[in-house]
């Protein structure tokens, strides 16, 4: 069960009026350029393209009265200022970045075009909006309050397994936003008891090193950090658990969708198919500073009883209760 997850600050517009200003008086259609992590061919929908179903219910039809330029770094965050590079190149409209690396990138390569973020951690920690009320400059857009929810997980993965003592934080180092996503982990195993183990992985290759480290240290389960590498290899992530018998969290239901054991976060299609909203505010004239940032009101815990049964835990009917999916 999906649940919507953002607010409706601002009524969502008409439908019969798409776009308004020089585009519209030129007769020349806006052009909308998208940066995304994970290509289609790289891993199975995306969660960016939800943007795509977010305009078309705004009135928005790509290729009629709206042209997208979508632009992958496939899972290579050094990809992304040559990307925004080339978008600003194309004088595009407005760029959507889904996560904090590509709103940076973005941000170096234009002071001046909107930029829309799509389900970006904590927006404000990282400098790339003044605040959430009155963000500035350029950019607004969807920001994920990370250290809060970093914590929630762990709390679960708890929850799911009360005599776990010891917890690795599987990270990438090269995500920017590694500090933050991390904070909010290490005050909640203060709180809860647990010691925790950082293990790190910059790509697909180093995810059995990763492994093979956190097996020595005797940990009894896994939290994952939010990172675009970490995202594309979520399949083997899942395989790598399983081998070693480890229950393991991840941010966003694609991962026990893939085989690890839960997950709790924000619904990023979600995000994206929101970000439409500021996309459609922007082309009609608003200034992306005074377009509030809005964050989730909501969370969805997603359950793989298959991997748990596997794992031999029994999950707690008071969690299975709570749960938006349980993946039998």
């Amino acid at each position: 069960m999906n649940r919507r997850t953002f607010l409706c600050g601002l009524t969502l517009g008409t439908l019969t009026t798409p776009f308004v200003g020089e585009a519209q008086q030129t007769g020349k259609i806006p052009r909308v350029g998208v940066l995304g992590g994970q290509s289609p061919e790289d891993s199975p929908a995306p969660p960016i393209l939800a943007l795509r179903q977010g305009l078309r219910e705004l009135g928005y039809v790509e290729g009629q009265n709206i042209a997208i330029e979508w632009r992958w770094a496939h899972g290579k965050l050094e990809r992304f200022p040559d990307l925004a590079a080339e978008l600003v190149k194309l004088e595009v409209d407005i760029i959507v970045a889904a996560t904090v690396p590509g709103v940076q990138a973005a941000q170096q390569a234009t002071r001046t075009i909107p930029i829309v973020m799509g389900f970006v951690s904590d927006p404000v920690a990282y400098g790339l909006v003044a605040n959430l009320a009155r963000p500035g400059g350029n950019t607004t857009g969807l920001g994920v309050p990370t250290p809060e929810i970093g914590g929630k997980r762990l709390q679960l993965l708890r929850e799911f397994a009360p005599t776990v003592g010891r917890v690795a934080v599987l990270s990438d180092p090269s995500q920017p936003s590694i500090s933050v996503d991390l904070k909010g982990t290490e005050v909640a195993a203060r709180a809860l008891g647990v010691q925790l183990q950082v293990a790190e992985a910059r790509s697909s290759g180093e995810l059995d090193h990763a492994f093979a480290a956190i097996a020595r240290e005797r940990v009894a389960g896994i939290v994952v950090l939010p990172s675009t590498v970490l995202y594309a290899s979520r399949a083997r992530i899942a395989q790598l658990a399983a081998k070693h018998r480890l229950p393991t969290s991840g941010w966003t239901r694609e991962f026990p969708e893939a085989g690890c054991l839960m997950s709790y976060g924000a619904n990023l299609p979600d995000a994206a198919h929101r970000a439409a909203y500021f996309v459609d505010k922007i082309l009609k004239g608003a200034k992306p500073a005074d377009l509030p940032v809005e964050q989730p009101t909501k969370f969805e815990l997603v359950i793989n009883l298959k991997t748990a049964k596997a794992l031999g835990l029994t999950i707690p009917q008071s969690i299975l209760v709570r749960a938006d999916q349980v993946i039998q």
